[in-house]
């Protein structure tokens, strides 16, 4: 999503190190080039083309794959164990509140509305997929897709897997940093 990849280069920012030797390793084209279908598909639903929701769960899983690259070539273990803990807690926080309101995930949508990103219909048909729209019978509010950011509505649980993202990016960025500063100190005391 947009706002991780932006939270990453913030944080990569004000920590000083460099967005553009990102580009400099093939590791990382796979997890952006999965972060530009997953704009695409989200800006297809703000078109009104609900076809992708269907795939949620597969892009989600992409998502977390497509990070295995940097995290092998740069050996960000200890990042990876942690986003996969994030990644864990924020899907047993998602089953467990679509299993107490009946196998739906309850959607409290309100800039949405405004944007556009849902409309009224998205909710009947089988477009919603699992998602249903909330009222006051629903338990565990707090748990549902309640934060509306105007093209996504998201839960506590969609928060936490999106850190995976997050630290998965922020620590590839240091790690090539990391290294280009090696290579420029090497070429220091080579000459």
């Amino acid at each position: 999503m947009f706002e991780t990849l932006l939270a990453a280069g913030l944080l990569a920012k004000i920590k000083r190190y460099k967005i553009k030797y990102l580009f400099t390793t093939w590791t990382i084209y796979p997890a952006l080039f999965v972060q530009a279908v997953l704009i695409y598909f989200e800006i297809s639903a703000i078109c009104g083309n609900y076809y992708f929701t269907r795939f949620a769960k597969e892009i989600q899983i992409s998502v977390i794959l497509s990070y295995i690259f940097p995290m092998l070539a740069f050996q960000l273990y200890k990042p990876a164990l942690v986003g996969c803990a994030l990644t864990t807690a924020g899907s047993m926080l998602n089953h467990f509140v679509i299993a107490q309101n009946g196998g739906s995930m309850p959607v409290f949508p309100g800039i949405s509305y405004v944007t556009q990103y849902i409309r009224p219909h998205v909710f009947s048909g089988d477009v919603a997929g699992i998602h249903t729209l909330g009222n006051a019978a629903v338990k565990y509010w707090y748990l549902t897709d309640f934060i509306d950011l105007g093209y996504t509505v998201l839960s506590l649980g969609d928060i936490l897997i999106h850190l995976n993202t997050l630290i998965m990016l922020y620590y590839t960025i240091k790690a090539v940093n990391m290294r280009q500063t090696a290579k420029q100190l090497q070429g220091i005391e080579i000459n």
